[in-house]
């Protein structure tokens, strides 16, 4: 897979060098949950059946955190982890159109005309719900009668879970109320984060349970605070370890504080891996994040979550 990052309008040597017929997915698609991808199997579909190379166009920064709009709270799958699951999925290109102010601008003509027109587009397969252009003026129908002189378009219907429309905000929700096994569900797979061990206060390893501190790579969503069982991998290596971890403020050692932290404890593990960047998959929540009045209840706490997590993921 070749990831392309587009601006508009396109210069003449990307038109050049990506002016070959193709079949695209197009959306937003963050999260590549279940729904974005039957549109994206939809055009590899399609793609197939024309003998062309598939490709997928996504834009970045996602466009509520370019206008500031709603209660944006990061990304389901930033830009690094999507690049990873589409090429694992055999994508040939990966088109990343730059979003800014300027750019939300455009007007749904200009989009087509100085966007995909010139990639030569012959197929295009979007969600039900896709809009697109200045405000979202463009949707599935107008971009079908934009396009009919040059490429097709076809719209993949709404995927449905137990009669239920997934979709992102979906997922941000059971996030949000630390339900990790029904955004799983609707993942296709375990919810990911991604990050690199930085040095903590080193109070886990004082109280008998060494933690990595985790910072994340990118603007991930966070799920509720509370504490997890969690399956983590190092980067370069293939092995699933088991542990649980804790997102929060650790209210009984600060007040204060707001910013949530990452803290992993992975079992019957002990080397130094600071600086090792760790990609660490939500299994299940077990409990929210509380203040203990002192610090043999909290040990004791974390042992009966350790016990909890081992028999969930061992």
């Amino acid at each position: 897979m070749e990831t392309v990052n587009l601006s508009y309008p396109l210069s003449e040597n990307v038109v050049k060098r990506f002016a070959a017929p193709q079949v695209l997915a197009l959306g937003q698609f963050d999260g590549l949950h279940l729904g974005h991808l039957s549109v994206i199997k939809a055009a590899a579909s399609a793609a197939e059946e024309a003998g062309l190379p598939l490709a997928v166009m996504t834009f970045y920064p996602h466009p509520k955190e370019v206008m500031k709009k709603g209660d944006y709270d990061g990304y389901l799958t930033p830009p690094a982890e999507k690049e990873r699951i589409l090429r694992e999925l055999g994508i040939d290109y990966f088109y990343v159109v730059e979003f800014n102010e300027e750019f939300s601008r455009i007007s749904p003509e200009d989009f087509v005309s100085g966007m995909l027109l010139p990639l030569n587009i012959r197929t295009a397969v979007v969600g039900f719900d896709f809009h697109f252009g200045y405000k979202g003026a463009g949707d599935a129908d107008m971009l079908r009668e934009l396009g009919k002189a040059q490429f097709d378009v076809h719209t993949a219907p709404p995927f449905l879970i137990e009669g239920e429309k997934v979709s992102s905000s979906g997922i941000r929700k059971w996030l949000h109320e630390g339900r990790v096994d029904l955004a799983a569900g609707w993942f296709g797979r375990p919810y990911r984060l991604r990050g690199t061990v930085v040095n903590g206060e080193k109070r886990g390893r004082k109280i008998g349970f060494p933690t990595a501190n985790v910072e994340p790579s990118e603007h991930f969503v966070l799920p509720t605070a509370g504490v997890y069982a969690v399956k983590a991998r190092l980067e370069g290596n293939e092995e699933w370890l088991p542990g649980v971890m804790n997102i929060g403020v650790k209210p009984t050692f600060h007040e204060g504080v707001t910013k949530p932290s990452l803290e992993v404890h992975l079992f019957d593990f002990n080397s130094d891996i600071y600086g090792n960047v760790l990609t660490i998959q939500l299994i299940s929540y077990i409990r929210p994040e509380q203040k203990f009045s002192s610090i043999d209840d909290l040990i004791a706490q974390i042992a009966r979550d350790a016990e909890t997590a081992r028999k969930l993921l061992i």
